[in-house]
């Protein structure tokens, strides 16, 4: 005795009626965003699902956009002599501007600074450098 082996339960079961109606595939339309082709073909299973697929990873995922990058900024590190007194106004100056929610840093006081100085007429300048004791320079003797 042989026996026989039931139907797949995955296969789809046709009716009579349905085996008599003619199957029409509809067409699925994709454009390409590339190209701008226009393709159509008939849908079936295995084309809609790669169709699709391919469609969304077009969709999602455009090229990316390179953003130029601004040229670096060498910096220039320097030391400096000045007198205490001076100096404890970096101090006073972050301070206040703490107070006033801004804090800032050594560096960008002095920066600051110059950008006022740079923005003086020359009479200005000479007038506000004149005030300016000179100091010796350079590293205290042991």
């Amino acid at each position: 005795m042989t026996k026989r082996k039931p139907a797949s339960p995955t296969a789809p079961k046709v009716t009579l009626a349905q085996a008599s109606k003619p199957v029409v595939a509809p067409t699925i339309v994709v454009k390409a965003a590339v190209s701008k082709a226009v393709i159509a073909k008939p849908a079936t299973t295995k084309t809609v699902a790669s169709v699709t697929k391919t469609a969304v990873k077009k969709a999602v995922a455009p090229k990316p956009v390179k953003i130029e990058k601004a040229p670096k900024v060498k910096m220039e590190r320097d030391s400096f002599t000045m007198p205490k007194a001076e100096y404890a106004q970096f101090h006073v100056l972050k301070e206040r501007l703490q107070k006033l929610g801004s804090p800032v840093k050594k560096s960008e006081l002095l920066r600051a600074g110059i950008m006022q100085l740079s923005a003086m007429t020359d009479a200005a300048l000479s007038a506000v450098m004149s005030k300016v004791p000179t100091i010796k320079t350079g590293r205290p003797k042991k």
